[in-house]
């Protein structure tokens, strides 16, 4: 399918919002080989911003309403308190059996289509800003797709990363999960690089292993389709260095500052 993509190279794709997560959509895409540059438009009201995306050959406009109506396929990546105003100002511009996604934080399908009225195909997509590098956690939810435009959308996302359908009440999860949680598992590699110079490191070498070891731990799961226990058990010897460091680990609260962390962000979404 990704193949039939490639050849065809016709699905135009307009990403509306060339913040943080709509440019790494876009850069993306580009890595990906499978779209050319001139197949991806994204738009900002100030252009400049988008210099090296232009450079790439990617088509940047400030005119949603027309990179709207060109397109395919149209990813909103706008701020949440945006979305209402760009959509009154661009309905029009929006076609039947369009294939319309947003990337929004709190932003339902409902609202769309409270002020969309045309026939368009509905998703939500909750990525990460790994997408950048083609590594994001992609969560899905749509309403009234087929079967092949379901496939249609997980193939772009795919490019980008890996990709799961869940029920569009789980995506307020889904962004903390997926999204915030960049964020987490950053923090505890800065941790470890911290813990890292302090036992003798260098800054760059403890960064490098900090980093190699936490990727190479979350490959063992997605590759062994494991359980992390499993995983741990295979070097946690008895009376070991790795199970004196992890119990220490938890009499501090490590488990249960991370797990208050999750539902703390997750409450703050359910009440905003």
């Amino acid at each position: 399918m990704m193949k039939e993509i490639k050849q065809k190279g016709t699905m135009k794709i307009s990403i509306i919002g060339g913040g943080n997560l709509g440019t790494a959509i876009a850069e993306g895409l580009i890595k990906s080989a499978v779209y050319q540059p001139s197949d991806i438009t994204i738009t900002r009201r100030n252009v400049k911003a988008l210099e090296k995306l232009a450079e790439k050959g990617v088509q940047v406009s400030s005119n949603n309403h027309d990179a709207i109506a060109q397109a395919d396929m149209v990813i909103l990546a706008v701020k949440p308190f945006q979305i209402a105003e760009i959509l009154k100002d661009t309905v029009t511009a929006f076609k039947a059996e369009q294939i319309v996604i947003s990337v929004i934080t709190g932003v339902s399908i409902e609202d769309i289509k409270q002020i969309i009225t045309q026939d368009i195909i509905l998703f939500r997509a909750m990525p990460n800003t790994a997408i950048a590098i083609q590594q994001s956690m992609t969560c899905l939810s749509y309403a009234k797709a087929t079967e092949m435009q379901v496939q249609k959308v997980l193939n772009v996302f795919e490019l980008l990363g890996k990709t799961t359908v869940i029920n569009e009440q789980l995506m307020d999860a889904a962004t903390v999960l997926a999204a915030c949680g960049t964020a987490y598992a950053l923090r505890y590699i800065r941790a470890n690089i911290q813990a890292g110079i302090e036992i003798g490191f260098d800054a760059k070498t403890a960064s490098l292993i900090a980093a190699q070891t936490t990727k190479g731990a979350a490959e063992l799961l997605l590759i062994n389709g494991s359980h992390p226990e499993q995983e741990i058990d295979k070097v946690t010897t008895p009376k070991g260095c790795t199970i004196v460091g992890l119990n220490e680990m938890e009499h501090r609260g490590f488990s249960s500052s991370l797990i208050r962390g999750v539902i703390c962000s997750y409450k703050k979404i359910a009440k905003d």
